[in-house]
């Protein structure tokens, strides 16, 4: 499945080191034949929205994400592609941008000429460049917030809940971020998803630097030594034993001071469940997570 992590290290910029593919089994063997894309993202001093990501089509491509990336931003999305259906390129790869949002997906749904209708309707289907369904889960949610004025709160409510009422879904996992706040949604159960609010200066022990890492995504920082920070990944990226997994059907918010909410606004059960061996995931126009 693919990798999300995402950081948000409080309202001052701070500098991190990442690496997207660093793992502690055989890289060389899984990296030929698993990952299909990998991608960073990062907000400037003014707010603005950078993505560093490349499709790993060939094995040339992933020096690419094997090297270090020195980033500072005050929140960082990274994400880790593995696809079965869906060209590997540039318009695929994850994380995408829309209203200077940064956006990444974990999962799969189908019936995505459906979705395709409901974005015409509502005047955003200009902001679908590739295949993914990814991609069109970000549109929906970016098309509803702006009907809500730019709350993205909403706006996630309300796509959510409108794919789990009228599309097939396996997953609908994703991390959004600004400069300024993140947002999580673990939906529904299939795929795990875990929290970690850090503050080392709290600790009884000296303080020690971030250094989070998964079976492919690695992050480091010195800055993040002595100051609170939360992280949202995939799968626990440490031994804090504070991980905790993110409820089914949460959604997060991290605001700028770092406070974070939770609330559960999305239906309990999507109306029509996949599993991983639903032929609907290997249709054309969806892909497997």
């Amino acid at each position: 499945m693919c990798r999300l992590f995402g950081l948000h290290a409080g309202p001052e910029p701070v500098r991190a080191t990442f690496w997207l593919l660093d793992a502690p089994d055989s890289l060389a063997d899984q990296s030929r034949r698993e990952p299909d894309g990998a991608g960073i993202g990062t907000f400037d001093a003014a707010g603005r929205a950078h993505v560093a990501k490349q499709p790993l089509a060939a094995w040339e491509d992933h020096a690419f994400a094997r090297e270090a990336r020195d980033l500072k931003s005050t929140t960082f999305l990274a994400h880790v592609r593995y696809a079965t259906t869906g060209a590997h390129t540039m318009v695929n790869t994850h994380p995408f941008e829309q209203d200077g949002r940064l956006f990444a997906h974990n999962g799969a749904f189908g019936d995505l000429p459906r979705i395709d209708q409901r974005l015409a309707r509502l005047g955003a289907a200009d902001l679908v460049h590739g295949q993914t369904d990814s991609e069109r889960l970000f549109a929906l949610i970016t098309a509803e917030s702006r009907r809500t004025g730019g709350d993205v709160g909403e706006g996630i409510t309300r796509a959510i809940t409108w794919i789990a009422g009228e599309l097939p879904v396996l997953s609908l996992n994703l991390i959004l971020t600004t400069a300024t706040d993140l947002w999580a949604v673990r939906y529904p159960a299939s795929h795990e998803l875990y929290i970690l609010e850090r503050d080392p200066a709290g600790a009884p022990r000296p303080a020690a630097p971030l250094d989070a890492r998964s079976a492919r995504i690695h992050a480091r920082s010195e800055d993040l030594a002595r100051s609170a920070q939360v992280l949202i990944a995939t799968e626990p990226m440490d031994h804090n034993p504070g991980w905790r997994p993110v409820v089914a059907g949460e959604l997060v918010h991290v605001g700028p001071d770092l406070a974070v909410t939770a609330s559960f606004p999305f239906p309990e059960t999507p109306a029509h469940p996949l599993t991983l061996s639903d032929p609907d995931l290997s249709a054309p126009t969806s892909r497997k997570p």
